[in-house]
């Protein structure tokens, strides 16, 4: 793996992990995809470094479980401001 790669994805993470923010807030600020900053965190991280691998996850396990209510609240949010 090349080195900006595994740099980019640690960068990711550490990001991840300080701002416990989304894959797709983490793409927007770092001008990438999402399934760029997915597979950096998921895969490429695993074999870098593990550890910090397992951190992300437990970010990224968080935002899964949370992401219904996000989506309600955006949906309500679109709502009031159209009437």
């Amino acid at each position: 793996m090349r080195d900006y790669i595994e740099e980019r994805a640690i960068s990711i993470a550490h990001y991840i992990i300080e701002h416990q923010t989304t894959v797709r807030q983490t793409a927007k600020d770092f001008g990438v995809s999402k399934s760029t900053v997915h597979k950096d965190v998921t895969s490429r991280l695993e074999h870098v470094n593990a550890a910090l691998a397992k951190e992300v996850r437990r970010v990224l396990e968080v935002n899964k479980s949370e992401r219904h209510i996000r989506g309600g609240m955006a949906t309500k949010e679109k709502y009031l401001h159209k009437h």
